[in-house]
Protein backbone atom coordinates (compact mmCIF):
# COMPACT_ATOMS: atom_id res chain seq x y z
CA UNK A 1 0.00 0.00 0.00
CA UNK A 2 1.29 2.99 -0.97
CA UNK A 3 0.66 5.62 1.98
CA UNK A 4 1.47 9.06 0.05
CA UNK A 5 -0.57 7.90 -3.20
CA UNK A 6 -3.52 7.68 -0.98
CA UNK A 7 -3.35 10.75 1.15
CA UNK A 8 -2.38 12.82 -2.09
CA UNK A 9 -5.55 11.00 -4.09
CA UNK A 10 -7.91 11.82 -0.29
CA UNK A 11 -6.54 15.64 -0.97
CA UNK A 12 -7.04 15.30 -4.85
CA UNK A 13 -10.41 14.05 -5.14
CA UNK A 14 -11.84 16.29 -2.20
CA UNK A 15 -10.27 19.55 -3.49
CA UNK A 16 -12.09 19.03 -7.31
CA UNK A 17 -15.23 18.58 -5.61
CA UNK A 18 -14.66 21.77 -3.30
CA UNK A 19 -13.35 23.79 -6.63
CA UNK A 20 -16.70 21.94 -8.53
CA UNK A 21 -19.06 23.11 -5.73
CA UNK A 22 -17.41 26.72 -5.43
CA UNK A 23 -17.66 27.04 -9.56
CA UNK A 24 -20.99 26.20 -9.60
CA UNK A 25 -22.82 27.25 -6.76
CA UNK A 26 -23.37 30.42 -4.72
CA UNK A 27 -22.77 30.40 -1.04
CA UNK A 28 -25.86 28.66 0.82
CA UNK A 29 -27.78 27.78 -2.24
CA UNK A 30 -29.24 23.89 -1.95
CA UNK A 31 -29.97 21.79 -5.07
CA UNK A 32 -32.31 18.70 -3.90
CA UNK A 33 -30.99 15.13 -6.14
CA UNK A 34 -33.83 13.47 -3.81
CA UNK A 35 -36.07 15.78 -2.05
CA UNK A 36 -35.55 15.72 1.62
CA UNK A 37 -33.46 13.09 1.76
CA UNK A 38 -30.71 14.22 -0.11
CA UNK A 39 -29.02 17.67 -1.36
CA UNK A 40 -26.25 19.12 -2.46
CA UNK A 41 -25.95 22.32 -0.51
CA UNK A 42 -22.78 24.50 -0.55
CA UNK A 43 -21.60 26.23 3.15
CA UNK A 44 -18.72 27.80 4.48
CA UNK A 45 -17.84 25.70 7.79
CA UNK A 46 -15.90 28.48 10.40
CA UNK A 47 -16.01 25.38 12.94
CA UNK A 48 -14.73 21.40 13.53
CA UNK A 49 -17.04 18.29 12.91
CA UNK A 50 -20.66 19.68 12.79
CA UNK A 51 -19.67 23.46 13.43
CA UNK A 52 -18.27 22.97 16.90
CA UNK A 53 -16.03 25.32 17.90
CA UNK A 54 -16.98 28.08 15.21
CA UNK A 55 -14.11 30.77 14.63
CA UNK A 56 -11.23 28.83 16.08
CA UNK A 57 -9.94 28.58 13.10
CA UNK A 58 -6.12 28.82 13.90
CA UNK A 59 -6.86 26.07 16.76
CA UNK A 60 -8.04 23.99 13.98
CA UNK A 61 -5.10 25.00 11.55
CA UNK A 62 -2.23 24.32 14.51
CA UNK A 63 -3.86 20.63 15.31
CA UNK A 64 -4.22 19.46 11.52
CA UNK A 65 -0.73 20.69 11.28
CA UNK A 66 0.20 18.66 14.40
CA UNK A 67 -1.58 15.36 13.69
CA UNK A 68 -0.42 15.41 9.79
CA UNK A 69 3.32 15.92 11.29
CA UNK A 70 2.97 13.41 13.96
CA UNK A 71 1.61 10.65 11.08
CA UNK A 72 4.60 11.80 8.70
CA UNK A 73 7.12 11.79 11.53
CA UNK A 74 5.80 8.23 12.56
CA UNK A 75 5.70 6.98 9.12
CA UNK A 76 7.96 4.31 9.09
CA UNK A 77 6.41 3.01 11.98
CA UNK A 78 3.25 2.86 10.49
CA UNK A 79 4.62 1.06 7.91
CA UNK A 80 4.90 -1.99 10.22
CA UNK A 81 1.14 -2.22 10.86
CA UNK A 82 -1.62 -3.77 9.45
CA UNK A 83 -3.15 -2.89 6.74
CA UNK A 84 -5.86 -1.53 8.48
CA UNK A 85 -3.88 0.52 10.28
CA UNK A 86 -2.05 1.81 7.36
CA UNK A 87 -4.83 2.60 5.16
CA UNK A 88 -6.75 4.25 8.05
CA UNK A 89 -3.41 6.50 9.09
CA UNK A 90 -3.45 7.84 5.32
CA UNK A 91 -7.02 8.40 4.79
CA UNK A 92 -6.84 10.70 8.19
CA UNK A 93 -4.17 12.26 7.02
CA UNK A 94 -5.73 12.86 3.26
CA UNK A 95 -8.80 14.22 4.90
CA UNK A 96 -6.78 16.48 7.56
CA UNK A 97 -4.71 17.56 5.01
CA UNK A 98 -7.54 18.60 2.53
CA UNK A 99 -9.81 20.30 5.11
CA UNK A 100 -6.42 22.05 6.56
CA UNK A 101 -5.90 23.36 2.74
CA UNK A 102 -9.59 24.92 2.66
CA UNK A 103 -9.01 26.46 6.57
CA UNK A 104 -5.73 28.06 5.00
CA UNK A 105 -7.12 29.36 1.88
CA UNK A 106 -10.56 30.53 2.55
CA UNK A 107 -10.83 30.73 6.55
CA UNK A 108 -13.62 28.10 6.59
CA UNK A 109 -14.52 24.51 5.10
CA UNK A 110 -16.38 24.24 1.75
CA UNK A 111 -19.17 21.55 2.76
CA UNK A 112 -21.90 20.09 0.59
CA UNK A 113 -22.94 16.75 1.04
CA UNK A 114 -26.48 17.47 2.73
CA UNK A 115 -28.93 14.36 4.12
CA UNK A 116 -30.50 16.76 5.88
CA UNK A 117 -30.77 14.71 8.87
CA UNK A 118 -26.96 14.79 9.54
CA UNK A 119 -24.49 18.13 9.37
CA UNK A 120 -23.21 19.20 5.79
CA UNK A 121 -19.59 17.45 5.19
CA UNK A 122 -17.20 16.92 2.13
CA UNK A 123 -14.55 14.53 0.76
CA UNK A 124 -12.01 14.85 3.86
CA UNK A 125 -14.94 14.62 6.30
CA UNK A 126 -15.54 11.30 4.89
CA UNK A 127 -11.98 10.28 4.71
CA UNK A 128 -11.11 11.28 8.28
CA UNK A 129 -14.06 9.38 9.86
CA UNK A 130 -13.11 6.03 7.34
CA UNK A 131 -9.73 6.68 8.90
CA UNK A 132 -10.25 6.99 12.53
CA UNK A 133 -13.21 3.79 11.83
CA UNK A 134 -10.54 1.51 10.62
CA UNK A 135 -8.23 2.22 13.29
CA UNK A 136 -10.19 1.70 16.19
CA UNK A 137 -11.68 -1.33 14.55
CA UNK A 138 -8.26 -2.91 14.45
CA UNK A 139 -7.75 -1.93 17.70
CA UNK A 140 -10.65 -3.03 19.31
CA UNK A 141 -10.65 -6.41 17.18
CA UNK A 142 -7.05 -6.43 18.36
CA UNK A 143 -7.93 -6.23 22.00
CA UNK A 144 -10.85 -8.65 21.58
CA UNK A 145 -8.76 -11.46 20.08
CA UNK A 146 -5.60 -10.65 22.68
CA UNK A 147 -8.49 -11.16 25.34
CA UNK A 148 -10.08 -14.06 23.79
CA UNK A 149 -6.33 -16.20 23.69
CA UNK A 150 -5.64 -15.25 27.43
Amino acid sequence: MNFILIVAAVIIIDQITKYMVVKNFFLGESIPVIPNIFHWTYILNKGAAFGMLEGSRWLFVVVALAVSSGIWYFRDELGKEPLMVRLGAALFAGGAVGNLIDRILHGAVIDFFDFRIWPIFNVADIAICIGVGLVLWKIIATEFLERGNA
